[in-house]
């Protein structure tokens, strides 16, 4: 029907990975070397052609990388799919009285206004009136840096339909107490996400009859929303979502008349989160999916033990291998092999690999 939008959050950089340039445009080393960009895009398509309608695809760049990126695409024809590009705001640093403070002599020191930042763009950009002109109902916003994420996720979609939902949240269990992310939690009847960080001991090890974590629901930056909710509740409230964050900003020294790189945080950068909103949320959905086949995290350098290109390269090949194994394949060769891949022009969530059944197929491989 037309009434679903993919909404990714593509502002940051790769220098975390070694990477100058946009992260959505790092390849983790598959087989085909395809992009996270690419990767997102494709699936899109795969989509596109399944349901037989179009799902428009809307990018939120940061004004650091947004020429790199369009540019990209652009290079590529999009993909094949209906693109839309906007760049994410920037608010002024001031110091710790309130003033504003200068990178040089007749520039502001501004800063990203994070990735809360999506809902005043949307609207700056006139993104929200381009959907409404095209029918579009529901949005399925993510981050740039899961390799396995699925944009516009039928399922994930779906649900938050059924459940008559105005917010929803793909969540994975945390896999220990100690693991280091956000939880979805209700404060004063409303639904929120509390950080890592402001859980007492008590209540991150806390389980329930069934063993699980109780404060288990770890937030992955991938969320549902109506285009009513975005609209009608998100708009009219964004005045009051901004969070102090203490940082080190380069300033001009008028003394020595130059810019000076502070060694201890000597400013303020307002900013605000994506799930600030869920407490203006009236009915939110929470759905628990598989990590394994969900998440693979591209954070940190090659050759780090955790969210590293080198894991999620891992936790793709593994998600090629359980879609050929449940297909009927019979896997033989490296079966621990990280270039093994499926591509999500092939299929987007392990469905039509029928042909395989019963065959044969040698560990690595590239479908």
């Amino acid at each position: 029907k037309g009434e679903v939008a993919a909404l990714l959050l593509a502002g940051g950089q790769g220098t975390r990975l070694g990477y100058d340039g946009p992260k959505g445009m790092y390849d983790i080393g598959l087989p085909s070397h395809k992009t996270l960009f690419q990767l997102m895009a494709e699936r899109i398509k795969k989509l596109s052609e399944m349901s037989g309608g179009k799902v428009p695809f809307y990018i939120m760049t940061s004004p650091l990388n947004h020429k790199a990126t369009t540019e990209y695409f652009a290079k590529n024809d999009n993909f094949g799919i209906d693109v839309t590009f906007f760049p994410q705001g920037t608010l002024p640093a001031i110091t710790p009285e309130g003033k504003m403070i200068l990178e040089t002599p007749t520039k502001l020191a501004l800063a990203p206004d994070g990735n809360g930042g999506i809902y005043p763009a949307l609207v700056k950009h006139g993104i929200i009136e381009d959907m409404k002109s095209r029918g579009i109902k529901y949005i399925h916003a993510f981050g740039v840096d899961n390799a396995l994420v699925k944009p516009a996720d039928p399922t994930f979609v779906g649900y938050c339909v059924k459940q008559d939902a105005d917010v929803g949240n793909k969540v994975l269990w945390k896999t220990s107490p100690g693991e280091k992310v956000g939880v979805v939690a209700s404060k004063g009847g409303k639904p929120c996400i509390v950080e890592y960080s402001d859980i007492s001991k008590e209540m991150s090890e806390r389980r329930g009859e069934d063993g699980r974590l109780v404060f288990g629901a770890g937030n992955i930056c991938n969320h549902f929303y109506t285009l009513d909710f975005l609209e009608n509740t998100i708009v009219p409230n964004l005045g009051s979502m901004y969070h102090i964050a203490r940082k080190k900003i380069p300033y001009y020294d008028a003394d020595a008349k130059e810019t000076v790189k502070p060694t201890a945080n000597n400013g303020i950068k307002l900013e605000s989160f994506i799930f600030d909103v869920f407490p203006l949320s009236k009915r939110m959905a929470v759905l628990d999916v598989a990590r394994v086949e969900e998440f693979s995290p591209v954070k940190n350098p090659p050759g780090t033990d955790s969210d590293s290109p080198d894991t999620a390269r891992a936790l793709f090949s593994g998600v090629a291998r359980m879609w050929l194994e449940r297909a009927g394949a019979k896997l033989v060769g490296d079966l621990e092999s990280d270039q093994c891949e499926v591509s999500p022009l092939k299929s987007f969530g392990g469905e039509g690999l029928g042909e395989y059944e019963g065959k044969e197929v040698s560990c690595p491989f590239s479908i």
